[in-house]
């Protein structure tokens, strides 16, 4: 049974005036990343970590944060509650504020900001609104720190899903998918869309976030001008296909959520056809490479076919009102 979080505010976070907020969510983390990400954030916004169950020193470790960094509010599950829930539960903290921010910035333990990314995510943002073309979020690109490679932005055609590499002179582009670390929208969308599909756990989480969006009339863009350091799955492994790729090593655990969400989306209307189709081919090619080359076998494949059990048993069936 879940518990109530435990709020604690330790430093005044002077919310007055304030535009931006954010949501970390946490698990036990690398501190030495996470204070990187924390003091890569502007001063003045409200920040608010949500830690899932980690353990009591991590719980300390988080308290000394709350003393240094400025506008910090730490929030406790005893149980893990998963990374929707706890972005959902960070992003209603801020809203019940007073003086609520504006904006929501998303963000995972390991996500670090790099130069202006922060306020050329935000300049974009207002600058899409006042074109009129109703963007429901933002996102940077991300730099994997394994690999130094970028992941680039997704793009979608009619037939096609493909990943788009712009250089960072290059304006902001529309694009088909936002990875939810350093996603940035509007706290009253966020609101209005009912919050992200605390069902799903972890994985895919974003790319329902993103059709849903897409399919009530908002648009996404990628930014490529702002760049967050950001490492996908355990770690990045370089590949080639037709070019250099990143490609996200992942634990069996997550290799169940994958495999599970990726076949409830499926169920979905509002997801496009196009992802439909390369989803399958990716997850194929996921359970083929992992069931041959990784020395963990049989353990994956084990995690990946009883992702496909809990979708069959148990499907889930969100659909838009």
């Amino acid at each position: 049974m879940q518990s109530e979080p435990v709020g604690v505010q330790v430093a005044d976070p002077q919310v007055s005036g304030q535009r931006l907020g954010t949501v970390t969510v946490t698990y036990r983390p690398n501190f030495t990343l996470l204070q990187r990400q924390l003091q890569a954030l502007p001063v003045d916004a409200i920040k608010v970590i949500v830690d899932n169950s980690s353990d009591p020193e991590v719980g300390r470790g988080l308290l000394t944060m709350c003393q240094v960094i400025p506008g910090l509010r730490v929030l406790y599950n005893e149980t893990n509650r998963g990374l929707a829930a706890a972005l959902d539960q960070g992003v209603r903290e801020l809203a019940s504020l007073a003086s609520r921010p504006t904006h929501v910035l998303l963000l995972d333990q390991d996500s670090e900001p790099l130069d202006r990314a922060i306020p050329t995510l935000l300049d974009a943002l207002d600058q899409l609104e006042r074109q009129g073309t109703r963007p429901g979020a933002v996102g940077p690109q991300l730099l994997d720190p394994d690999t130094g490679l970028m992941h680039g932005f997704h793009r979608m055609t009619r037939w096609r899903w493909r990943r788009s590499f712009p250089p960072p002179s290059e304006a902001p582009l529309p694009i088909a998918n936002l990875n939810g670390s350093g996603t940035l929208m509007r706290i009253q969308t966020y609101l209005e869309q009912g919050g992200l599909d605390t069902s799903l756990f972890i994985d895919h989480v974003d790319t329902e976030w993103s059709f849903r969006l897409l399919a009530t009339g908002h648009t996404l863009w990628g930014v490529p001008s702002a760049v967050f350091r950001h490492a996908m799955g355990e770690r990045g492994l370089r590949i080639w296909l037709l070019g250099w790729r990143v490609w996200p090593a992942r634990s069996p655990a997550r290799h169940r959520y994958l495999f599970r969400n990726s076949l409830w989306l499926m169920r979905r209307g509002y997801v496009p056809l196009v992802w439909k189709f390369w989803c399958a081919v990716k997850i194929l090619v996921t359970l083929a490479s992992y069931g041959l080359f990784s020395r963990q076998r049989l353990i994956h494949v084990r995690e990946m076919l009883a992702g496909v059990m809990d979708a069959l048993r148990h499907p889930n069936a969100r659909t838009l009102d």
